[in-house]
C-alpha cells in the first residue's frame, strides 16, 4: 500500500471519524433527551416500533446501499475519464427509482396499521399501538429524502469530497433533538417524530444538494430502465433489498422480539444499542465509509492484492475495539448514569439498560469490522455472496433469539443479538479470505485472538478494579462517577501500554508514535514564537 494512499484514506477517514464522533455524540444527546422525556415507558416502546417501516422501506429503496452500489459505477467512468457517463446515470437512477420510492411511501403510509400488527404481533396495547401508527406515517416521507440525499453522498464520495456528506448526520440529529425538546412538551415523542422528517429533510437533501453542486452535479431530467449500466446497478441492489443484512436484522430483531417483552424493553435495548454504535460508528463505520472509494478504484484498476492489504490493515487496526468494549463493560453502570439517568429515567431504568448494554457491548467490534469486511466485497462488485451469507445467518440465530428471549428476557435477546454479529462477520470474513486469495488474512486471525484473549483477563481486573475503587471511596453523583471512570480509564490506559510493548502490539505503538510525530510536527521551529505577516 503506498504511502500516498495511506495518506489520503487517513485524511478521509480523520473526517469521517469526527464526524460520526460528533453524529454519535448528538445521537447520544438525542437518546438523553428522549430518556428524559420518556424513560424506558410504553411511549417510547411505541416511537422505537414506528421506525420499523420507514427502516423497511429505507432498506427496500436501496438508500443505504446507494454509496456502496453507485461508486463502483461512477468510480469506473472517472476511471475511463468519461465524468459526463456518470453524471447520465446519476440522473436515471435518481429519477427512475426516486418515482418508484414515492409510490412505496405512499402506499405504505396507507397500510401502516396492518404493517405495524404484522411486525410488531406482541404491542398489544391500543393507545400504544395507535401513537406507532402514528408516528410511523410522519416519519415516512423522511425516506424519500434519504433516498436521493444517499445518491447525492454517493457522487460526492466518488469525487473523494467528504465535507457535506460529513455534516449530514449531524443535522439529521440535531433536527429530532430540537424537534423533541420543542414539540415535546405538547406533542410527547410525537414532537421527536417531526424532528425525524425535518432532520432529514434539511440534512440528507438540502445540503447534499449544495455539496453534490460543488462536486460538478450535472442533473438530467431523464429516465430509462433499459439502460446498461442501469441493469448493472440494479443486479448489484436487489440482492442487498431481497437480502437482510447486519445492520437491517439488528434493528427489526430487537423491535420484533422485544414487542413481546415486558413494557420498556425495546426502550433498554435501543439505549444499549445506541452506546455500541456510539463506539462502533467512531472508528467501525469512519474507517469503512473512508476506505470504500480506494478499495473500489482499486478493484478497478484490478490490484486486488493492495486493495486486501488495506482492508486487512483496517481490520487490524479495528480489533483494537475489543478492550474498548472491556473497557466500557467494567463501567456500564457509570456509563448508563451519566448519559440517561434523568427526569423519567430513574435508577431502575438504570439498572435495567446497564445490564443489557453488558450483553450488547460483547458484540461491539464484529459490528465495526463488519463495516469493512462487507466493502470488500461490494468494491468488486459481488452484493449477491455477502447478502446470502447474512441473510442465511440472521435467520439461523432466530432460535437464539427465542432461547434468549425465552430464559434471560431482555438481557437474552442482547445476548443473542451479539452473538448473531459476531457469527455472520466471521463467515463473511472467511469467505472473502477463500475467495480473493487474501493469505495475510491469516495473521489478521491471530491478531484477533490475541487482542481477544488479552481483554478477556483485562474484563476481570477492571471489574475487581472497579469494585476496590467503590469499596474504599464514595463516588456518589455525576463528579463522583466521572472521577470512577477517569481512575478506571487510567488504569486500562496503563494496561494497555504496558501489553503492546510486552506483546509488541504494534498497532498501538504505531498508532501512538504517527500522533506523537504529527504533534511534534506542528510545533514551531523557534520555540513556540511565531512571527506575524
Amino acid at each position: 500500500m503506498t504511502p500516498s494512499l495511506l495518506k489520503k484514506v487517513g485524511m478521509a477517514s480523520l473526517i469521517l471519524m469526527i464526524s460520526v464522533f460528533l453524529s454519535r455524540v448528538l445521537g447520544l444527546v438525542r437518546e438523553m433527551v428522549i430518556a428524559w422525556i420518556g424513560g424506558v415507558g410504553p411511549e417510547v416502546d411505541a416511537y422505537q416500533v414506528a421506525f420499523i417501516i420507514p427502516e423497511i422501506l429505507n432498506h427496500a429503496a436501496g438508500s443505504g446501499f446507494l454509496s456502496i452500489t453507485f461508486i463502483p459505477l461512477f468510480a469506473a467512468c472517472l476511471t475511463r475519464q468519461d465524468e459526463n457517463a456518470g453524471w447520465n446515470i446519476f440522473s436515471i437512477i435518481l429519477n427512475s427509482f426516486g418515482t418508484l420510492v414515492l409510490a412505496a411511501c405512499c402506499l405504505c403510509w396507507i397500510m401502516a396499521p396492518e404493517l405495524i400488527s404484522l411486525l410488531a404481533p406482541g404491542l398489544h396495547d391500543s393507545e400504544v399501538r395507535t401513537s406507532a401508527i402514528r408516528m410511523t406515517r410522519i416519519m415516512i416521507p423522511a425516506q424519500l429524502f434519504f433516498f436521493c440525499g444517499g445518491l447525492l453522498t454517493a457522487v460526492q464520495f466518488a469525487k473523494e469530497r467528504f465535507v457535506f456528506p460529513a455534516l449530514a448526520p449531524l443535522v439529521y440529529n440535531a433536527g429530532i433533538i430540537l424537534g423533541g425538546i420543542a414539540l415535546g412538551p405538547w406533542l410527547g415523542m410525537e414532537g421527536f417524530s417531526w424532528g425525524v422528517l425535518a432532520g432529514a429533510f434539511a440534512g440528507n437533501f438540502l445540503l447534499q444538494i449544495k455539496g453534490a453542486q460543488a462536486a460538478g452535479m450535472v442533473y438530467q431530467v431523464k429516465s430509462g430502465f433499459t439502460h446498461p449500466a442501469l441493469k448493472q446497478y440494479i443486479r448489484a441492489t436487489i440482492p442487498l433489498i431481497l437480502g437482510m443484512g447486519m445492520s437491517f436484522s439488528t434493528e427489526i430483531f430487537l423491535k420484533f422480539f422485544g414487542s413481546w417483552l415486558p413494557a420498556g424493553s425495546i426502550a433498554s435495548l435501543n439505549y444499549s444499542l445506541r452506546v455500541v454504535y456510539m463506539l462502533v460508528g467512531v472508528f467501525g463505520q469512519a474507517v469503512g465509509m473512508a476506505s470504500f472509494p480506494y478499495m473500489a478504484r482499486l478493484a478497478a484498476q484490478n490490484q486486488l492484492d493492495e486493495m486486501n492489504r488495506l482492508l486487512n490493515t483496517a481490520i487490524r487496526y479495528l480489533c483494537l475495539i475489543i478492550p474498548v468494549s472491556v473497557l466500557l463493560m467494567a463501567l456500564r453502570h457509570e456509563t448508563v448514569f451519566l448519559l440517561f439517568q434523568r427526569g423519567k429515567f430513574d435508577a431502575d431504568a438504570a439498572a435495567l439498560t446497564s445490564r443489557v448494554l453488558l450483553f450488547m457491548l460483547i458484540g461491539a467490534f464484529a459490528f465495526s469490522i463488519q463495516t469493512v469486511v462487507v466493502r470488500g466485497y461490494y468494491a468488486v462488485q459481488n452484493t449477491v455472496t455477502p447478502t446470502l451469507f447474512s441473510t442465511g445467518c440472521a435467520l439461523f440465530s432466530i432460535p437464539l433469539f427465542l432461547l434468549g428471549m425465552r430464559f434471560m428476557g431482555v438481557f437474552g435477546v442482547s445476548l443473542a443479538l451479539s452473538l448473531s454479529v459476531i457469527f455472520q462477520v466471521g463467515i463473511l470474513y472467511f469467505m472473502w479470505n477463500k475467495t480473493s486469495g487474501n493469505h495475510e488474512g491469516r495473521d489478521v486471525w491471530r491478531f484477533f485472538l490475541k487482542m481477544a484473549g488479552l481483554s478477556i483477563p483485562l474484563g476481570f481486573f477492571l471489574e475487581w478494579a472497579r469494585r476496590m475503587a467503590i469499596s474504599l471511596f464514595e463516588f456518589a453523583g455525576i463528579g463522583g462517577n466521572l472521577v470512577l471512570i477517569l481512575l478506571i480509564s487510567l488504569i486500562f490506559i496503563l494496561f494497555m501500554a504496558v501489553s503492546a510493548t510486552v506483546f509488541r502490539i504494534s498497532e498501538i505503538t504505531g498508532l501512538v508514535m504517527r500522533i506523537l510525530n504529527r504533534v511534534r510536527a506542528k510545533k514551531p521551529e523557534d520555540g513556540g514564537q511565531r512571527t506575524e505577516k
